[in-house]
């Protein structure tokens, strides 16, 4: 029976030269750069910057001018605040309705991140693209592997699947982590500015 779908001449021999780069491509990964790579992350695995014994070497103080408590003239002002404050809390007030310390600057200048930490990730974040982008290209040749469902022993489909699947987790897994580094400045530009704001709070500075 003749196939039912009839495909340009000009584009089956574009989609066969993409498949046979991407095999191409796919073939040498598996041969040659997986192997690679693993013996280098191996040996950066033993850097001193990975193998951090006391978490306090990498410590980065947050510099901060903590300024003078306002003091109250007399009794009568504090209960007078403490009554504001109860209030605010009782309607249903949060953190947002306390005002806190304003900050129009740092003493020190531009806060900034974690020098040690910032590093490490620079040297990560590469890895983790890289990755991600032999993973696409080694699934995409897993699938152009797979052969038409037919009649009979699907067995050989059934692991070229399962291998897709395990990319796919890998993928996601990896993309996962570029997450996780975005969603680390995030948290640690807002407990900074917190810090800043309510420099009084010691508990804030262990978070």
């Amino acid at each position: 029976m003749s196939s039912l779908l009839k495909v340009d001449k000009e584009i089956k021999t574009k989609v066969d030269a993409f498949r046979e780069r991407i095999t191409s491509e796919a073939e040498d990964l598996v041969a040659c750069f997986f192997p690679k790579k693993l013996l280098e992350l191996d040996h950066f695995l033993k850097d001193p910057i990975i193998n951090i014994a006391d978490l306090k070497e990498i410590h980065s103080e947050i510099n901060l001018t903590v300024p003078d408590p306002i003091l109250l003239s007399n009794l009568q002002d504090g209960l007078e605040a403490q009554n504001a404050k109860k209030k605010k809390l009782e309607d249903g007030g949060g953190e947002d309705k306390v005002t806190g310390t304003k900050v129009f600057v740092m003493p020190g200048g531009m806060m900034k991140s974690n020098g040690t930490l910032v590093d490490l990730i620079e040297k990560v974040k590469p890895e983790i693209r890289t990755l991600i982008e032999k993973c696409n290209t080694v699934k995409m040749w897993v699938q152009l592997l797979i052969p038409r469902i037919e009649d009979g022993n699907n067995f050989g489909v059934s692991i070229q699947e399962e291998t897709v699947a395990e990319l796919r987790t890998v993928e996601g897994e990896a993309a996962s982590y570029l997450d996780q580094i975005s969603r680390y400045y995030i948290t640690r530009a807002k407990l900074v500015s917190k810090i800043a704001k309510y420099p009084h709070v010691v508990s804030k500075y262990f978070c």
